[in-house]
Parts: C-alpha cells; structure tokens; sequence
C-alpha cells in the first residue's frame, strides 16, 4: 500500500480532485441506496458490445459510467487512495485539460482491452458479468507516473514496515502483477472477479501518452533552445 511520492505538486490537482469527489458523490448518493440495482444498471457489459444481449444503458455510454462506479467501500478507497497518490504529479505534468483526456482516454482504452480479451477468451457467462470501476482509468495515471517520475521514491507499507521504493520498481511490479494474475484468469475458470486486462491496457496507455508528452516537450523546447525535462529527470 503506498503512502507518499514524495513530490510535491507543482500546482494544485484540480481535476483529481474534482474525480475523487465526483466518485465518491456516484457511490454515497446514487450506488449506496440500492447497490445492486445501481451496478446493473450503470455497468458496461461486454455482451452488449457483440451484440448478444442489451443493457440498460447502451454500451456508447456506459463504458464511460462504469467508470466511475464501484462495487464495495474498499473499491473505491482503494482505487481513490492510488489516484489522490499518483495523480497529482501526473496532472501537474500534463496540465488540466491534458491529464482529464488522459484519464477519461485511458478508462476507455481499459475498457475495450477488458472487453476483447473477454469476447475473444471467455464464455457467454463471462460477457455477461458487468464492468465497472475506476482502475481501469487510474492505471493509465499509473502508466505516465512510471515514465515521468521513475526516480520518485514511493514510502509503502512491506506487512507492517514502510519502507521507501523507487517509482519505476513499485509500479513496474504492481504491472507485473497484473500481468500474472491476467495470466491466471486465461488459464483458470476464474479471474478472481477482477479486471485485470482493464489495468493492463490502461497502464500502457497512460506510458505511451506520457512518451508523446515528453517527446512533444523535447521537440518544443529543443526548437527554442531551452530544453525543459528528460525521462526520469524528477
């Protein structure tokens, strides 16, 4: 569990804020009330995407609230917790407007990864399971973190001992991770209920757009004579 970057942001994280708060407003006001009735409701299901069933919101739009739908107190912590942590350097590198297209961009990237792979490689009983959740979305925040800040040193918890772990390293095994429990799902009968192929294409969005940042950057100041960041400068 990570607690700090320790980086301060260059300027204040409207925009994360602003999806934390939007986040947790959808699930106190509109999933608490009646949960399961919310996420059958706002959910994406890969079936509607081939054309094999219809949900109640078509998925044209519903890939996109799912996004900010959870399923327990513990999803949304959790997924808040990792977004409020990497977040805010991210937006601070990206800008306002750039850092909500990334996140929005990346929940959708996460979404259709989430989606083929499960028309492709799963049951009809699968395509038929809703999706939801924020993760998808964060792991492309995630995925720019680990080209920007590589040498950011992240204070997390090992059991009960924080100790202080490089950026690149953190993130490069919680993708690892990702990829093995991805692994898992395709071999076994279940996936645990997470979806892990959402986070995985999430997380390589997010680093190619953050390479086309820096590359844009680069080429930018390059022609002025002022070059300004180079990978794992911060």
């Amino acid at each position: 569990m990570p607690l700090t970057d320790g980086i301060s942001a260059r300027r204040f994280p409207l925009v994360t804020v602003l999806l934390i708060a939007v986040n947790v407003i959808v699930w106190i006001f509109y999933e608490l009330p009646h949960v399961d009735s919310a996420i059958a409701h706002a959910s994406l299901y890969p079936c509607d995407v081939s054309g094999a069933c219809n949900s109640p919101v078509p998925w044209a739009l519903s890939w996109f609230t799912a996004m900010f739908m959870h399923a327990s107190w513990s999803h949304i912590l959790g997924n808040m917790w990792f977004l409020a942590i990497f977040g805010k350097n991210v937006e601070g590198a990206f800008g306002h407007l750039r850092y909500l297209v990334l996140y929005v961009a990346g929940g959708f990237a996460a979404a259709a990864t989430q989606t083929a792979v499960t028309l492709i490689a799963g049951t009809g009983a699968d395509a038929m399971v809703p999706m939801l959740g924020a993760s998808g979305a964060i792991a492309a925040v995630l995925g720019a973190y680990w080209v920007l800040f590589p040498k950011a040193r992240i204070l997390t918890l090992v059991a009960v001992f924080p100790i202080r772990i490089r950026a690149s390293v953190f993130l490069g095994l919680w993708f690892v991770y990702q990829l093995i429990e991805a692994h898992f799902g395709l071999t076994s009968a279940s996936s645990g209920g997470t979806a892990v192929f959402a986070h995985i294409g999430g997380f390589v969005f997010g680093a190619i757009a953050a390479v086309a940042l820096v590359r844009t950057q680069q080429q930018i100041f390059r022609r002025a004579g002022t070059p300004r960041f180079a990978y794992g400068a911060l």
